[in-house]
């Protein structure tokens, strides 16, 4: 592999722009990126942003369809450092928790998990029953991260745009991707005397 590669899924849980903004970021520090999103997710991009379909595919390296279960993200042989989802629903949580390769994006998150490469799941739901938590725990047992993107708020952010870069940014950090955004406790923020930056 003569580039990093990161395969980025897109599924359709509510915040597209998780992963947009990996797009953009990982493209951004020259790492080839593929992306395969589901329909629910192209329904929540239409919902959610103003961002286009032709936006995504001027972004990414590569768009893979999703029923291209043909393409190159769906073999291991195809050297990745790993795939992330983001955001995950629950549906395409249980389906890679399962084994369920019947599209792309699960095929592909499957192909991470079997080559044991870096599977970093953007969860997004609440509450969660049971079965959600099951799911986590299978997945997690088979070496994939469920990475829920929680805000930090001791980074105190100052838009709704810096919670999401945060957020990103910490779950490109566990491909060993560095990102300028990610202000870091100890290092870009810490606490004085009176409990203040």
């Amino acid at each position: 592999m003569t580039k990093d590669r990161l395969v980025i899924g897109i599924s359709g849980a509510s915040g597209f722009m998780y992963g947009f903004r990996a797009l953009q970021m990982a493209s951004s520090l020259g790492i080839e990126t593929h992306v395969v999103m589901s329909p629910a997710a192209d329904l929540t991009r239409e919902h959610e942003t103003d961002i286009s379909a032709s936006a995504i595919q001027d972004l990414a390296d590569v768009v893979h369809p999703i029923d291209a279960v043909g393409a190159s993200i769906a073999s291991g042989s195809f050297k990745t450092l790993g795939m992330l989802v983001a955001p995950c629903s629950m549906h395409t949580l249980a389906a890679i928790a399962n084994g369920v390769t019947d599209n792309l994006l699960t095929r592909a998150a499957d192909v991470a998990l079997k080559e044991r490469r870096r599977l970093v799941l953007m969860a997004r739901e609440t509450p969660l029953h049971a079965g959600h938590i099951r799911n986590m725990q299978w997945v997690t047992e088979s070496g994939g991260i469920v990475f829920p993107p929680v805000p930090a708020l001791y980074a105190k952010p100052q838009s709704v745009e810096e919670i999401i870069d945060h957020s990103v940014s910490r779950a490109l950090g566990m491909f060993g991707i560095e990102c300028e955004q990610m202000p870091r406790w100890g290092e870009t923020i810490s606490l004085d005397n009176d409990g203040r930056e």
